[in-house]
């Protein structure tokens, strides 16, 4: 096996259409992993499946409906990015080991402060919502 230069490896990136077009193939194999690989990807892509209707279905304002939707979106990104971080450690060693330990951990800490945010967007919005309609029933 030969090892390419920084240069080499340059010659031969792809650039313009081809290059959006392996990238696009790259990220859906992301998603398609995410899905096979990981049950809380999976779990969390379902609330996404029920969320994001309802964000269309409630009388909010367009820019509530956005933050409703992102903030969903958002805790897919950041397990995405949980998830690659937890490969990666595995990747290296399977052994315990402290750092890896912290890795795994700020990755978990992270996608609990997306949810966090995802649930604080969502009752901020939806529970005056409720009361109002509570209110006039």
């Amino acid at each position: 096996m030969t090892i390419k230069t920084a240069s080499e490896h340059r010659m031969h990136k792809r650039a313009g259409l081809m290059r959006a077009f392996f990238a696009l193939r790259n990220s859906s194999d992301g998603f398609r992993t995410a899905w096979r690989e990981e049950s809380s990807f999976r779990q969390e892509l379902i609330v996404f499946a029920v969320l994001a209707p309802c964000a269309f279905m409630l009388r909010v304002s367009p820019i509530e409906r956005v933050i409703l939707l992102i903030t969903v979106l958002l805790v897919l990104l950041v397990e995405l990015i949980n998830s690659s971080i937890e490969a990666a450690i595995d990747r290296i060693s399977l052994e315990q080991h402290e750092l890896s330990k912290r890795a795994k951990d700020c990755g978990s800490a992270a996608v609990t402060l997306a949810l966090l945010i995802c649930m604080v967007a969502w009752g901020g919005i939806c529970i005056p919502l409720i009361m109002h309609w509570v209110g006039t029933r």
